[in-house]
């Protein structure tokens, strides 16, 4: 049976607030951003590939290409949403610092679900 990707949003929900003698609350909150965006990018590619011929490569290109296939569907909003939750990711898992990390948090659960919603 294969993955449900929607399982990394749940996650990332259950990330917020969430602290522990292991690791950070800031911790938790970059990696709910993260959780968040592959819930969605992954979930799309998914929605892609079964109804509109996305083919995949397996590598880092896949991201900016799904966006572009979603853009020639005219699907620009979804592609937006997609590379919203890209640049937030990429700002959690390589920046030292994240200014407004909390508001990242919640728009990227807002916005992963609405992707996923989207795309079913």
């Amino acid at each position: 049976m294969p993955f449900d990707w929607r399982d990394y949003l749940g996650l990332a929900r259950a990330l917020v607030g969430q602290a522990s003698l292991g690791y950070s609350p800031e911790a938790a909150q970059r990696t709910a951003v993260s959780r968040a965006y592959y819930a969605a990018f992954c979930f799309a590619r998914n929605y892609a590939e079964t109804r509109f011929r996305f083919q995949r490569t397996a590598g880092p290109k896949d991201h900016q290409n799904l966006r572009e296939h979603f853009k020639r569907l005219g699907k620009a909003q979804l592609a937006s949403r997609l590379n919203k939750l890209r640049s937030w990711r990429n700002d959690c898992d390589y920046e030292d610092q994240v200014p407004n990390i909390q508001q990242y948090v919640q728009s990227a659960i807002q916005i992963a679900a609405q992707v996923i919603q989207e795309c079913r």
